[in-house]
């Protein structure tokens, strides 16, 4: 994945959650924030997530695809976006008079008054020691739950997809939780099921390259 910086705000005012992911072209057109930009990016070939932070945007792309032939069109998009001041995300008239419903999902890591304590130590650590630097990486991260010990979390942007985010849960996530709060015996990676379609895609999508290929090289 690769980490851009348009010098610009990314997310819309008032947005409780502190990003926008989008895995599959359909929700760059679904309410409640559409994204032209994300839509273009994600007719690129070989790409397959756009992530929007704060002040970011996070482009994936799949395990064969090339950068040095598909970045110059990504950065080429988003330039012209940002030159032209146009909005990256929009939200329709119907859904901003939805009471609440131009906020997006809240904050996962936001104080919880519902929260133990323990919990609302994990999110303390979370958001002031592991968000930044997840953030500075082109990612975030969402709490997804406590239980039986394990810490639930969800790897967002470009720490989703990279080869080392098993050894960023265990030996970074994991081992600060588990230093700080003894009740926290290990970290658990959550994915959910539009991820788990979405990579299904793209394996079947690169399974039919390979079989492409193989047949041009027997030809050949």
């Amino acid at each position: 994945a690769l980490k851009f910086l348009p010098n610009r705000q990314i997310l819309p005012e008032g947005l409780s959650s502190p990003f926008i992911e989008y895995l599959n072209p359909r929700s760059t057109l679904a309410p409640p924030f559409p994204s032209p930009l994300a839509a273009r990016l994600l007719s690129i070939d070989g790409i397959t997530a756009v992530f929007y932070g704060p002040d970011f945007i996070t482009i994936t792309k799949a395990a064969d695809a090339n950068w040095a032939h598909v970045k110059p069109e990504v950065f080429s998009l988003i330039t012209e976006v940002v030159n032209s001041g146009e909005r990256i995300v929009s939200t329709s008239e119907k859904d901003a008079s939805t009471a609440g419903q131009n906020k997006g999902l809240p904050d996962s890591l936001a104080y919880n008054e519902k929260d133990s304590e323990v919990v609302g130590m994990i999110k303390e650590l979370l958001e002031t020691r592991i968000r930044p630097a997840i953030q500075d990486d082109g990612g975030d991260v969402d709490f997804c739950g406590f239980e039986n010990g394990k810490v639930l979390l969800k790897l967002r942007g470009a720490c989703r997809t990279c080869d080392s985010s098993t050894v960023t849960l265990r030996n970074g996530i994991e081992s600060m939780l588990m230093h700080y709060i003894e009740e926290v015996q290990g970290v658990t990676q959550v994915v959910d099921e539009a991820e788990l379609t979405s990579n299904e895609e793209f394996e079947r999508f690169e399974e039919k390259l390979r079989e492409r290929k193989g047949m041009s090289a027997a030809t050949n």
